[in-house]
């Protein structure tokens, strides 16, 4: 029996991811990968032949999507508030399109948001996203399990789970998507060290804020044998080293009836065996 999503426990402490990216923005935001979704999303909506006339950007941390603002400058901005609520503010059928920029990972109830953006659409509207997911900071996952492990003798939540991209795609059919698209965009980012990367982590606002995190400091031994462990597993021949990040892209339409629909079983006026044979004649 499937499980009612109001009752799975929560993931993120959503409240704490709130104070955590304005805390980033006091401090100087690192944005380079806000920046390259950005400029990749107005490059895949430029290709879509049509006007988007009532659209929203859902949850994009520091500024919001620059580039994409220039091209649609009526776009209306909803900012995850300090509750970290996900009951989303839009009317039925309202909107043209919705697009969300590196936000949607941090979700607990992610088929229910997505259900909510598809009920706000109206009739072949569009939703894209960006999320990270995939293997996303795997290096950094497996340095700390390995240094906690053998430091404190167990392993506690460092980095949350991310999803894949076919967990992304069910998800987006199973909330009424017509033409569910997602692909992967790796970025790998190469730092000194990995105090440097955790330092980024923490002027994008995206270190941990899982629920079930460790609430004491990691003790200083644990942290040298983690980024001494990433140097070892994960570095380059100049000693730099390596961190992955899976951007995830989702990309689904409102049902309409213009849409390209899927042919009917059995409507198909050649077989299967035919064409095999066909093939083998030429």
């Amino acid at each position: 029996m499937a499980q009612d999503p109001q009752n799975l426990p929560a993931l993120f402490d959503r409240a704490l991811l709130h104070a955590r990216q304005q805390r980033a923005r006091a401090q100087g935001s690192v944005s380079f990968l806000l920046e390259r979704v950005d400029e990749d999303m107005s490059d895949r909506l430029a290709a879509v032949m049509r006007e988007f006339h009532a659209a929203a950007d859902l949850w994009t941390p520091g500024d919001g999507l620059m580039a994409l603002r220039t091209r649609l400058p009526s776009i209306a901005r909803v900012a995850l508030d300090a509750t970290g609520a996900e009951k989303l503010p839009f009317a039925p059928e309202s909107l043209d399109l919705v697009v969300s920029a590196l936000a949607l990972q941090f979700v607990n109830d992610l088929p229910g948001v997505l259900a909510q953006i598809r009920r706000a659409l109206k009739p072949d509207g569009l939703l894209l996203a960006a999320m990270i997911g995939g293997d996303s900071l795997t290096e950094l996952r497996q340095a700390f399990a390995a240094a906690e492990a053998e430091c404190e003798g167990g392993v506690s939540p460092r980095v949350a789970p991310f999803a894949d991209l076919r967990d992304i795609g069910a998800l987006l059919q199973r909330a009424g998507f017509a033409l569910p698209v997602t692909d992967v965009d790796r970025v790998v980012v190469r730092y000194a060290n990995a105090f440097a990367l955790m330092q980024d982590l923490r002027r994008m606002g995206a270190t941990n804020v899982l629920i079930e995190r460790r609430r004491k400091p990691a003790r200083r031994a644990t942290l040298l044998r983690m980024a001494e462990i990433y140097a070892e597993r994960f570095a380059d021949p100049d000693g730099r080293i390596r961190a992955t990040f899976d951007v995830i892209w989702l990309s689904g339409w409102a049902p309409h009836a213009s849409q390209q629909q899927p042919l009917k079983p059995g409507s198909a006026k050649t077989s299967l065996a035919e064409a095999v044979k066909k093939a083998g004649k030429t």
